[in-house]
């Protein structure tokens, strides 16, 4: 079967923004094509007409079909599909469902980010379970050996992000998966910074859940989210931030909890912001992920290779395997400095701190990257004039 390739031209007529500034940062927030963009606004305004409840009922059946869009996008099953408002609620409620007692461990990557790692070391103190770093390879990602050696009875739970927030590496999820099953541990994947870039397939990873955000490479937008649960893992799973949509009350001391993956979702949400995912998604399976990954990956290394021809720059990205997302610093200049420089010349990026990735920038003796993500919408022109920015800022 012949391979997919994005056109161009066509994305960026789908995305105006793209076509008038140079658009950096898909791994924080990025730019909605006009499909996903249509989606949220018309519904708004059908709710401004008549009201929100009718215009759900009247898009009950686009939200139905979603379920098996985003189980599409992730090689599950439909009612193995939560949504909710942000991968934040949607890892929350997961690590909150496993079940975690005193004696009982759990294992993190050396790249956790602090939005997991903070819940994770709050729940641990409370039941008097331990959170243990897996060292990393020679590489930067997890490694697996470490891993093994680590595992034994007493692990719960295996919490693994696929690409971290403060660089381009992909880390060894299947690999991961089968060595934790082999124990009865469960793995919770953070998929925040893969999902819209990479191929992200539960059943092909085999995690147990897998949580992201609709905003960044998938293009959907804020306040979006997505979490799957496998069958085999849901049974073992104790849901307990639920309401009258996850369960129902069935008399006066009585109550049932839904049985799929919903069972994680609650009544209040944005029927706006869903529908703008949906559409998100549909949009990333039409243009086929795999051409995706390929257009991104090859803006990435791209912009390595520029930016490492730079005197004074330096790329920090670690990983065999890598991404879409670039990581660099200039020397005798902060983060933070080259970001202002880079927006007054109209350059979106992001700058990562330590403070999200504590254990890996810590270990790097790094404060602060400069990270810049191009999705498949940035030309070939735009990226080198990027480069040519960063150069003369570089140069003083």
């Amino acid at each position: 079967m012949e391979q997919q390739v994005i056109d161009l031209d066509a994305v960026r007529a789908d995305t105006p923004a793209a076509q008038r500034h140079i658009f950096l940062d898909s791994a924080g927030s990025s730019l909605p094509p006009t499909q996903v963009l249509d989606a949220v606004v018309d519904h708004l305004r059908t709710e401004a007409e008549i009201g929100g409840y009718r215009a759900e009922d009247d898009r009950a059946d686009d939200l139905a079909a979603g379920y098996a869009t985003l189980a599409e996008l992730l090689g599950c099953e439909a009612d193995e599909v939560a949504f909710s408002d942000s991968a934040t609620r949607s890892w929350l409620s997961a690590f909150d469902a496993v079940p975690l007692g005193g004696g009982d461990r759990v294992l993190i990557t050396e790249v956790e980010y602090a939005g997991n790692a903070v819940p994770l070391l709050r729940r641990a103190e409370e039941v008097g379970a331990s959170v243990e770093v897996i060292p990393s390879d020679e590489t930067g990602a997890v490694s697996v050996e470490a891993l093994r050696e680590l595992l034994d009875e007493r692990v719960r739970l295996v919490s693994l992000v696929h690409v971290p927030t403060n660089g381009g590496l992909v880390n060894p999820v299947r690999e991961v998966a089968d060595a934790a099953h082999e124990v009865g541990a469960l793995v919770l994947l953070d998929a925040c910074q893969s999902v819209g870039q990479l191929p992200v397939r539960a059943d092909e990873l085999g995690v147990d859940m897998l949580s992201f955000t609709g905003r960044k490479w998938l293009r959907g937008p804020r306040g979006t989210g997505v979490l799957v649960v496998r069958r085999a893992a849901a049974a073992r799973l104790r849901p307990r931030l639920v309401d009258l949509h996850s369960g129902a009350w069935t008399g006066p001391q009585e109550f049932s909890l839904r049985e799929d993956a919903r069972v994680f979702e609650l009544w209040e949400n944005s029927i706006a912001g869903r529908l703008g995912l949906i559409a998100a998604a549909r949009y990333a399976l039409d243009l086929g992920i795999e051409a995706i990954e390929a257009a991104v990956t090859a803006r990435a290394e791209r912009l390595r290779a520029g930016l490492a021809d730079v005197p004074g720059v330096t790329v920090h990205d670690l990983g065999a395997r890598r991404c879409g997302t670039v990581t660099f610093g200039v020397a005798g200049l902060s983060a933070t400095r080259v970001w202002e420089l880079l927006r007054a010349k109209d350059i979106t990026v992001t700058v990562s701190r330590a403070s999200s990735t504590l254990l890996d920038m810590g270990k790097r003796g790094l404060a602060e990257v400069v990270r810049a993500s191009p999705h498949y919408f940035v030309s070939d022109d735009q990226l080198d004039a990027f480069v040519d920015t960063v150069r003369t800022i570089a140069a003083g």
